[in-house]
C-alpha cells in the first residue's frame, strides 16, 4: 500500500514527476537534443491519443490547494490520477487503475479510493471541471545502454472548461526525467539548462501556465 498525496492509506502507485513545459507554435520544428547530457539517441515517435476528465467540488476545493484529480483514457499511464502540489522541484502523482467506464462522455464517477486519497482536502460531490484531449507524440531520450534519461512529448491539445463552456487549443512540449536521468540537484539543473537552450534554439519558450488544467481554466 502506498501513501496517497493526503498522507492517508490508498492503493495507488506514487511517484514524483520532474519536468519542464514549453509553449510552441503550430509549425515550430522539433528540437535538436544532441547536446543533452547523457542522451545519445532519440527513439521513434510514439503517437498517443489521450482524453482526460478533471473533477473538483462546486467550490474548487481541490484547485485552490493545488490538487488535480483526473480520469485519463489512453497512453501507458491510463487510469485515475491525483496530482499534488509542487514539492522539491517536482510534483507527486498517485495513480489507480481506470476501472469500468461505460460512457466516456458521461460525468466521471470518482471511485471510493480516490475520494479517500483527497479526503484531507475535499469531500464529494465531485463535478466535471475540464476536459483535455491531447494528440501526443512521445520520444524516448536514451543513454548509451538504452536506458531512459528523459521523455520528450509534443502535445497538440484541445480543452474545454466545462463550467464556463469555454474551448481552447494549443501546442506545447514537455520533457520529463526518466529513471536514468540525473538524480542530484546539480545534475538536474545542468540537464534542464541544456533542455531550455535546445527549446529556445528551435523557437520554443517557457510555458505561460504550469499545467494543461490551469491553461484550460484560463490560469
Amino acid at each position: 500500500m502506498s501513501a496517497g498525496p493526503s498522507g492517508g492509506s490508498a492503493s495507488g502507485a506514487s511517484n514524483v514527476e520532474i519536468e519542464s513545459k514549453y509553449d510552441v507554435d503550430d509549425d515550430t520544428p522539433l528540437p535538436d537534443w544532441s547536446a543533452l547530457p547523457g542522451v545519445v539517441s532519440v527513439g521513434e515517435p510514439e503517437p498517443r491519443d489521450l482524453d482526460a476528465r478533471y473533477v473538483d467540488t462546486a467550490h474548487h476545493d481541490l484547485s485552490r490547494k493545488g490538487i488535480a484529480v483526473r480520469r485519463r483514457r489512453g497512453g501507458p499511464d491510463e487510469g485515475w490520477h491525483v496530482k499534488g502540489p509542487r514539492e522539491g522541484g517536482g510534483r507527486r502523482e498517485t495513480q489507480w487503475p481506470l476501472g469500468e467506464v461505460a460512457d466516456d462522455d458521461a460525468d466521471p464517477v470518482v471511485p471510493g479510493e480516490i475520494q479517500e486519497a483527497v479526503s484531507a482536502w475535499a469531500r464529494p460531490p465531485f463535478l466535471p471541471l475540464a476536459r483535455v484531449r491531447n494528440q501526443r507524440t512521445a520520444y524516448a531520450l536514451t543513454d548509451a545502454e538504452g536506458a531512459l534519461v528523459a521523455e520528450f512529448v509534443d502535445d497538440r491539445v484541445q480543452a474545454r472548461d466545462e463550467r464556463r463552456g469555454v474551448d481552447s487549443s494549443w501546442r506545447e512540449w514537455e520533457v520529463e526525467l526518466g529513471p536514468a536521468g540525473p538524480s542530484d540537484d546539480a545534475g538536474r539543473e545542468q540537464f534542464f539548462a541544456a533542455v531550455d537552450a535546445a527549446v529556445a534554439a528551435a523557437g520554443g519558450r517557457p510555458a505561460a501556465s504550469g499545467s494543461k488544467l490551469g491553461r484550460a481554466l484560463g490560469h
